[in-house]
């Protein structure tokens, strides 16, 4: 088992999971509290919507790719399975430039998006 692959998935989908909870608990559910959404579509229902399932998916993907990772931490690398374990390192090294510029460094997913991306890239080599 390649152990940095394994705790790469792993905390992908740790990540996934605090990113949807602590964003419906922390951020949604306060914004559809005390801000007003545009109306679309003649409502603001449909922003709602939008906006939860946007969140939402972000999750699911993240979960999906974390799952992909922790299966590959147990299959013997070829060329094009490190080619994509190096393409969702850089993914995540781009998640961390923009979490930690776009925070100013406040919110701490960069740390976790930079050990990811160092994780994926260790475990394709």
């Amino acid at each position: 088992m390649n152990i940095a692959l394994a705790t790469g998935g792993i905390l992908i989908i740790v990540l996934a999971l605090a990113h949807s909870y602590l964003g419906e608990r922390l951020l949604l559910s306060r914004l559809f509290r005390h801000s007003e959404l545009p109306r679309l579509l003649g409502s603001t229902t449909f922003a709602r919507r939008t906006l939860r399932f946007a969140w939402h998916l972000t999750t699911i993907l993240m979960v999906g790719i974390g799952a992909a990772v922790l299966l590959l931490s147990t299959q013997v690398l070829e060329s094009q399975t490190a080619a994509v374990l190096r393409i969702f390192s850089v993914m995540f090294a781009c998640c961390g430039v923009l979490s930690l510029g776009g925070a100013r460094g406040r919110h701490f997913s960069w740390y976790v998006f930079f050990a990811i991306a160092a994780l994926c890239w260790i475990g394709a080599s």
